[in-house]
């Protein structure tokens, strides 16, 4: 089917010049490449690791230690989570910010890991119990927190620039509502 548009007057073996420059896709992040590979290693080390121990013992004791694991994780989630809502509520009765560093968060995240059924999830959630290993991954978190918030272009940057700023420097809250008569 011919539109009767006339044919292009450049020779035959030549490309018509490009008037738009091309466009790139922009690169996947590193976390979008390798989370799904890490995750799924994560998974075959963890059926390994629970086949090596059945072997070595039994089907009933592994099946012990996942539904000890589950438990001990439910136990420390809860207690991590009264102690949380302690804390907020004896500082709004002061009337004061909450106490910053209390660990609940990592003692959270040990309880889930507990929770999860697999023997490394375990070891992991239970590093995360004491104390020493708390402070230092919380002490590496808000290094990392602080160097992210300072990058251009950042999480943390993109919420700076989402406040609405008065010329006096107090942020206003409210929303954008368009009249159209």
């Amino acid at each position: 089917m011919t539109t009767g548009s006339p044919i292009p007057a450049y020779p035959t073996d030549a490309r018509p010049p490009r008037t738009q420059p091309r466009r790139t896709q922009p690169r996947r992040s590193r976390l979008r490449t390798f989370l799904p590979l890490g995750l799924a290693a994560w998974l075959v080390l963890e059926i390994w690791l629970l086949t090596v121990v059945a072997g070595a013992t039994s089907g009933p004791a592994v099946l012990l230690i996942l539904v000890a694991g589950f438990v001990l994780g439910a136990v420390v989630i809860k207690r991590a989570g009264r102690r949380a809502f302690r804390n907020l509520n004896e500082a709004l009765q002061r009337g004061t910010a909450p106490r910053k560093g209390g660990g609940n968060g990592l003692m959270m995240l040990g309880g889930l890991l507990l929770m999860i059924p697999g023997l490394a999830s375990d070891a992991i959630g239970l590093l995360l119990l004491l104390p020493p290993v708390q402070k230092a991954v919380s002490g590496y978190g808000e290094r990392k927190l602080r160097e992210a918030a300072a990058t251009p272009g950042s999480l943390g940057d993109a919420f700076q620039q989402a406040r609405i700023h008065r010329p006096d420097g107090k942020v206003v809250q409210g929303e954008v509502i368009r009249d159209e008569h």
